[in-house]
């Protein structure tokens, strides 16, 4: 039963600070935009020097070549 008055208190006292820090990142713009980062990571641009984004954009200007014939 003695355990119970330190107990209760500081549960009190856990609570109340993960309510303030709730608060304080709130009023801070923490959850103002949840979508963007996850959109950022799947539309990221691609890094010109990289040598796939560089063959991909010559195949891009060149035209198709014929396939052989057989």
């Amino acid at each position: 039963m003695p355990a119970l008055y330190v107990m209760i208190p500081a549960a009190l006292l856990l609570v109340g600070v993960a309510i303030y820090i709730f608060f304080w990142a709130v009023d801070s713009g923490q959850y103002d935009d949840l979508d963007g980062p996850a959109h950022s990571v799947l539309f990221d641009d691609q890094d010109p020097n990289h040598l796939a984004g560089v063959e991909e954009a010559n195949s891009a200007e060149q035209p198709p070549k014929d396939p052989p014939h057989a």
